[in-house]
């Protein structure tokens, strides 16, 4: 097994997860922000209005299109004629952070300081509909010792692994070719396939949440018909590449 030039991650599950998800504490906390609420709508109401447009949402993401937060957002509160004394980018990350502080995934730190140490480039892919910025600014908080070149998320380019588009955007960035890279996923479908289908070498990583998380129940795939990895846990990776150093 060759050593990569560079180890591209997913997000959900794989660097980060999303313990104790509670979007109505989120908007709680996004009430507080309201500077005008001419019909006195509750949280309630807003709650109805969300699960309507982020219903619609899920059914283009099922379709592999992506949609971007800050619209959605938009569309929601200006509908209801709500405004914030802070900006719409402050309430995305304001919702997102109390919807859930976010956990890391076991020994992902540890890999990452290997991977820096060993000269071995990273970065990220992820479908996900909150902004790029949020995304970024989420990950470098909770691993702070990561040196991520780049960010990918979804909402900014409209279409959702495992579409070849996202990961041929990854090349370009990095400035690779696809058998110098491996891509590191929970997801069969979206991540172990769409990395494949790029020419970049999957990593399916099916390690285990803390308690307080759930994973989500991925659709039976079959068998799989070409080489992959599959690890338990992130120092699997340290012990594989660390001969090659």
């Amino acid at each position: 097994m060759d050593k990569p030039k560079m180890i591209l991650f997913d997000y959900g599950g794989t660097l980060l997860y999303e313990q104790n998800f509670d979007f109505r504490r989120g908007e709680q906390a996004v009430f507080r922000h309201i500077k005008e609420n001419p019909h006195n709508t509750t949280l309630e109401q807003v709650g109805i209005l969300d699960k309507e447009l982020f219903g619609n949402a899920d059914k283009c993401r099922k379709m592999g299109y992506e949609i971007h937060e800050l619209p959605l957002l938009r569309c929601k509160y200006e509908s209801l004629g709500i405004k914030f004394d802070i900006p719409l980018e402050e309430v995305e990350t304001l919702l997102w952070d109390n919807a859930s502080e976010g956990g890391k995934m076991p020994y992902i730190s540890e890999l990452l300081v290997f991977l820096d140490k060993s000269g071995i480039r990273t970065g990220v892919i992820s479908n996900i509909g909150w902004s790029g910025n949020a995304l970024s600014r989420r990950i470098n908080q909770l691993l702070p010792e990561n040196h991520f070149e780049f960010i990918l998320a979804s909402s900014e380019y409209a279409v959702r692994k495992p579409n070849p588009v996202l990961f041929q955007v990854a090349l370009n960035k990095a400035n690779l070719s696809p058998d110098e890279v491996w891509y590191c996923g929970d997801n069969i479908q979206a991540d172990i396939f769409g990395a494949h289908g790029a020419g970049i070498f999957p990593v399916h990583y099916e390690g285990r949440l803390p308690r307080a998380a759930e994973r989500g129940i991925q659709e039976p795939v079959g068998e799989i018909g070409f080489p992959y990895l599959h690890i338990y846990d992130w120092r699997e990776i340290i012990s594989i590449l660390e001969p090659l150093n």
